[in-house]
């Protein structure tokens, strides 16, 4: 006997529209894990030293909607006019460690390229990156072996 039902073709899902993060002028700082905020908060004030050499001058998006967001997805979440050319990512490694090595990606030159910052040189590497005094090859050139940048 055979079998009767009809084969109904399956319409492919709809996906969900992406969020974009907020624009702004200055370096974005995004949060990628959700796991621990006690180390969320740590990282953050070591960011915002008003008595740091360089302070920074970024904007922090803290937003479950982009929990264990993907480092080579965040430019579908940046709106087109982003005016910088990296971003800072904290994501569970920058959590696994006291000094917090954050996640720093190339937006333009080399999309995707990244090397890590401890939170308390962040300042220096966002001055520099957004003056274009430095460049992002320069810091990662400085990184050590494991690829983080932890000062000159």
């Amino acid at each position: 006997m055979k079998n009767t039902k009809s084969k109904t073709s399956r319409k492919p899902e709809a996906q969900a529209p992406q969020k974009i993060i907020p624009t702004t002028d200055k370096a974005l700082v995004l949060r990628t894990d959700f796991s621990n905020e006690a180390a969320w908060k740590s990282a953050r004030a070591t960011i915002e030293n008003p008595d740091a050499e360089f302070p920074a001058n970024v904007d922090f998006v803290s937003d479950s909607v982009y929990d264990n967001l993907k480092p080579e997805k965040l430019a579908e979440h940046l709106s087109e006019d982003y005016p910088l050319s990296f971003a800072f990512v904290v994501d569970r490694i920058a959590f696994s460690e006291p000094d917090h090595p954050i996640l720093v990606i190339d937006l333009q030159d080399e999309p995707g390229r990244t090397f890590r910052v401890i939170a308390s040189e962040l300042g220096t590497v966002e001055n520099n990156l957004s003056t274009a005094n430095l460049g992002f090859e320069d810091f990662a050139g400085a990184a050590d072996k494991e690829g983080i940048f932890r000062g000159f």
